[in-house]
């Protein structure tokens, strides 16, 4: 729970929240309630996507792919933040839920679907570069990808509400809605 709330902690400062809301023509503090929904979720799919050989290996590949992403000074690395490889990781970690997430997002946070879907767009990319970075200096493996996710998400109170993002079918379980969608969508890009 540390490290997210170490990661969110960053993700919100003030610059950060501007600058991601002003791309979307959205209200920071808006911004910021998402970021704090968004992250958890986003990690959340990855952790699935990594329960299973395939999808983490896929995983370990995006990551690797991003892991020079220069995101230590975020405000900076936003300004130039490719949205649409940005949107390409959103459709491979949430899939076809990721309307349904981004209406629930909207509603959660009062925010336009489309405004959702830009903020998450941007905030991707900076995802997989900081994971990227800490799965290097960590030496992290594939098989290993499963516990530095769970790591940082923790025992959040946070995840009651991402597994009602999730969870499509509402039997209390995302793996089995989350897994069908994952399985190699780390590989197309």
């Amino acid at each position: 729970m540390t490290q997210l709330n170490d990661l969110l902690s960053q993700l919100t400062k003030s610059s950060v929240v501007k600058t991601m809301g002003k791309q979307v023509a959205a209200d920071p503090n808006q911004v910021k309630q998402l970021i704090q929904l968004g992250l958890p979720t986003l990690i959340q799919a990855m952790n699935q996507n990594a329960s299973t050989p395939q999808g983490a290996k896929s995983l370990a590949k995006a990551l690797d792919d991003h892991k020079d992403d220069p995101v230590s000074n975020i405000s900076a690395y936003l300004k130039n933040v490719d949205t649409q490889d940005g949107a390409k990781i959103l459709g491979h970690v949430l899939g076809s839920k990721s309307s349904g997430v981004e209406r629930k997002l909207s509603a959660q946070t009062g925010l336009q679907p489309n405004q959702v879907s830009g903020v998450l767009s941007q905030l991707a990319p900076v995802l997989l570069g900081m994971l990227g970075q800490q799965k290097a200096q960590q030496g992290v493996s594939v098989d290993g990808l499963g516990m530095l996710l769970g790591g940082l998400l923790g025992n959040s109170d946070m995840m009651g509400m991402v597994t009602s993002l999730l969870d499509s079918d509402k039997d209390g379980d995302v793996m089995d809605d989350v897994s069908k969608l994952l399985g190699g969508f780390f590989g197309k890009k």
